[in-house]
């Protein structure tokens, strides 16, 4: 029976240590990114979930951020919820028209190639495409154009209830891109850095809308044209389906981090009231490298 209880001691003493560790471990983690982020005139947001161990670290993770284009991912979603309901099929085309309804007034308002990311689609006025080219390019080179149109296509509304129907409380999808009235309005989309992860998190387990169509997400995810933050700083062996966000003074990246020995995280980093993009955008590396570093049980 001594024999035993001291038994029982030891093993309770080691879980302790090895708690006691793990927390500090993390705890070093939370300090050395603050100290990074902390170094920049700007205001960060976190959020980081391991889907193996189920370990998060957040900083921040519920304040507001002007959305970017990192709620196109939510509009993905949307139109595969939309598909899946047999309202149309991604085969389906629509013709290529550059006319828009602002929110504020219905007055109507063109997008200019000049502020876009992607210039061939302007050249195909009149022509028509198919939903799942047009969802490429509002992904992968994240096309305002292409965005603006399945946009129209499901309803800046219905993307909004359906996030409110997968949890997520404060991600708001009011309108397309370039709506100048509404801007000046402050009538803006918005995100948290929590409500980003709980989406990821979602597609990655297979959860949205189906295992099927969040496959198809991910692949679409994987070939964003974008890789200045999360995966800037991470090796080659590392794949990460995300969606990037960037406006003046705002510099988003979301996504899954896959690893090659099959062990993946949710990883969100948002800043906003960057008084240098450049500096903001290197910050944000430097700790996406810090978390996978983490993770991976490299010293940080």
């Amino acid at each position: 029976m001594h024999y035993r209880n001291l038994f029982l001691l030891l093993v309770m003493l080691n879980s302790f240590f090895c708690f006691s560790q793990q927390k500090n471990t993390l705890g070093r983690l939370r300090s050395q990114a603050d100290s990074v982020l902390g170094q920049q005139k700007a205001v960060f947001a976190v959020a980081f979930k391991n889907l193996s161990s189920g370990e998060t670290l957040f900083m921040h993770e519920h304040e507001i951020f002007h959305a970017a284009s990192t709620m196109k991912t939510s509009v993905l979603v949307e139109i595969y919820k939309q598909a899946a309901a047999g309202k149309f099929s991604l085969n389906d085309s629509i013709t290529i028209t550059n006319e828009f309804k602002s929110i504020v007034d219905s007055s109507v308002f063109s997008l200019s190639p000049d502020d876009d990311s992607e210039l061939e689609l302007y050249k195909k006025g009149g022509q028509k495409m198919a939903i799942h080219d047009l969802v490429y390019l509002m992904i992968t080179v994240s096309s305002n154009f292409a965005t603006n149109l399945l946009i129209d296509l499901v309803g800046a509304g219905h993307v909004t209830a359906t996030m409110r129907k997968m949890g997520l409380k404060d991600l708001n999808v009011l309108r397309g891109v370039e709506d100048e009235k509404a801007y000046q309005k402050g009538l803006n989309n918005v995100v948290t850095a929590y409500d980003l992860m709980l989406l990821f998190e979602k597609i990655a387990r297979g959860k949205a809308v189906n295992k099927k169509a969040s496959a198809e997400m991910i692949k679409t995810l994987s070939d964003q044209r974008f890789n200045e933050i999360i995966p800037a700083r991470l090796p080659s062996t590392v794949k990460v389906a995300h969606k990037t966000g960037w406006i003046k003074g705002v510099n988003h990246d979301s996504g899954i981090v896959f690893l090659p020995d099959g062990r993946k995280y949710v990883l969100v980093l948002l800043s906003k009231n960057a008084g240098d993009d450049k500096a903001a955008v290197s910050a944000l590396a430097a700790v996406s490298e810090m978390i996978y570093k983490y993770v991976m049980h490299d010293p940080i």
